[in-house]
């Protein structure tokens, strides 16, 4: 069964690149909007206008399927067969120890042929084709069996053992090991790799087509340019050029075949506007129990004796530790027999320590409000996604029950689905925009995102509104056409808000209160004014 994630994810990968097709065509024209946006006085500039048509959204990808992935080995396999003059598995195995990198391992081979072959996992001489062998006299040093007709394997570096130890030695590494790409002799000290044509004479074909299988994942998992889908039962793999140093400027989000869209920086279903470290750190943030601890550290304080944490529960300043029976101030701490007759005002208020925790007192309850802020509407439109899964099923219902009432045809209420799956789009952006929202500094260019994530909300929220009225109202014609011009809406919105936002990520403008790189927190992030070139559309 696939996961929520998975749901949200295939559900809005059609629906974004139909809106990225639409933002080419349509959002050129901000007239259209009636965007309070300053005209472009040089309409001459020919290089001007094309920059500006410069889609910071677009990452350059590919998808492959199994076939591909399996047609790239073979092409580069026969290509060092043919120059080095070897065999096809020996140039296999010399592949993979060179994590598929061609150039280095032609280089290496050339300059020092014996090193490499050693350090591959390969004979230096010559041999006959592998073959099961019947030798007169023959003992297993695993088995001990010497019988009649007993058949034995051995590799080039002549280790021989029969047939059924054999057998077992390669289903253990291949079938509970999930080792395929150095398995080496079962002699002790020997690293000499068994190549796969030696494999399917030994192994069952169920075992083969495992083995072949886990060599095709070390070949994506050894290129850093390639990784699987995550999406459950797909075997393909996209190819992104996006590096690990550039997730500081760019979320590089990529789409599968299957429809499955997710970051190639984190393998995390698709989160933008924010960056994979931002995304770690609050996912972490979220999950473990330091919102609770900061909770604490707003609402109780320690008994100045004892350290046992109190939490007021009336008015009267005059506490009782219920533990130690130490008697103390709540505003002060201080002792409560040097208070005097000030049973309900501490007169020690403006006392240094007093000042000091009341200050931290302070800090540590708007560090918790602020963080509560964006986490309710975070986990707001979260669970409003979550909701969105029964509403995929309930769309289909009311387009079956509009057919009906209204006589449209299948087509014609095709705008319900494009309405839902823009619903649930934009609401999986609206999330981790509260995300990126809670590490930012403030500065303008904050107040010009608020603003691209308000439009956004109130697009959604009428756009909600309007897809839940009952049937018989949907089939109105002007209400059809309400709900598509508010969809278009909604997805045009979307995309400004990412577009503005990738902009600024790329050309550095955002400050954030955390190290992108390290993760490490900033104590006091300088904030930088915003430039002309980012504007609120």
């Amino acid at each position: 069964m696939d996961s929520e994630d998975d749901f949200m994810s295939n559900l809005s990968s059609e629906d974004d690149m139909m809106q990225e097709d639409d933002s080419d065509n349509d959002m050129s024209n901000p007239e259209d909007f009636d965007f309070d946006d300053e005209p472009d006085l040089d309409t001459g500039n020919k290089d001007s206008q094309q920059a500006k048509k410069h889609n910071y959204l677009d990452i350059d990808f590919r998808v492959f399927r199994p076939e591909d992935i399996q047609k790239q080995q073979d092409g580069l396999v026969d290509e060092v067969n043919m120059i080095l003059d070897i065999s096809k598995e020996e140039a296999a195995i010399l592949l993979r120890h060179f994590r598929w990198n061609r150039e280095r391992l032609i280089e290496d081979y050339m300059d020092k042929p014996r090193q490499v072959l050693d350090a591959a996992g390969l004979a230096q001489t010559a041999a006959d084709k592998p073959r099961l062998q019947v030798i007169p006299g023959f003992m297993c040093d695993i088995c001990c069996e010497d019988g009649d007709g007993l058949e034995s394997f051995a590799i080039k570096c002549g280790h021989r053992y029969c047939v059924d130890c054999y057998r077992q030695y390669l289903s253990q590494k291949i079938r509970e090991e999930g080792e395929a790409a150095r398995i080496q002799c079962p002699a002790d000290g020997c690293n000499l790799i068994i190549d796969a044509r030696s494999l399917d004479i030994l192994v069952t074909p169920e075992l083969t087509e495992r083995y072949h299988e886990l060599l095709m994942r070390t070949y994506v998992e050894d290129k850093d340019t390639l990784k699987w889908c995550p999406s459950p039962d797909c075997a393909n793999a996209i190819e992104c050029g996006v590096k690990k140093k550039d997730l500081t400027k760019v979320v590089p989000t990529v789409s599968c075949l299957c429809g499955h869209r997710f970051c190639f920086g984190c393998i995390y279903t698709d989160h933008q506007p924010a960056p994979c470290e931002l995304v770690k750190k609050w996912l972490k943030k979220c999950a473990d129990d330091s919102e609770t601890a900061n909770w604490i550290s707003a609402n109780t304080k320690e008994c100045p004796k004892c350290n046992s944490t109190i939490e007021k529960n009336g008015g009267c300043n005059h506490m009782t530790c219920r533990k130690c029976k130490y008697e103390f101030c709540w505003m002060c701490m201080g002792l409560w027999s040097e208070h005097g007759t000030s049973w309900y005002n501490c007169n020690r208020f403006e006392e240094k320590s007093g000042a000091e925790a009341r200050d931290a007192q302070a800090r540590s309850r708007v560090s918790l409000e602020r963080y509560l802020h964006y986490y309710n509407r975070y986990h707001n439109h979260e669970q409003s996604a979550r909701l969105d899964k029964d509403l995929y099923v309930k769309t289909e219902k009311k387009m079956v029950e509009l057919q009906k009432q209204s006589g449209m045809s299948w087509i014609e209420v095709q705008y319900l689905q494009s309405a839902s799956q823009a619903l649930q789009t934009c609401r999986q952006t609206l999330m981790w925009t509260y995300a990126f929202a809670f590490y930012l500094a403030r500065n303008n260019l904050t107040e010009i995102f608020e603003s691209n994530q308000k439009d956004l909300e109130m697009a959604v929220e009428n756009l909600s509104e309007m897809f839940e009225k009952p049937v018989q109202d949907l089939a109105q014609p002007g209400l059809k056409v309400d709900i598509m011009d508010k969809t278009s809406y909604c997805n045009k919105r979307r995309v400004i808000l990412l577009e503005d936002t990738a902009e600024n990520l790329q050309k550095g403008k955002w400050t954030f209160n955390i190290d992108l790189v390290s993760g490490a927190p900033i104590v006091n992030p300088t904030s930088t004014p915003a430039t002309t070139s980012s504007s609120r559309r």
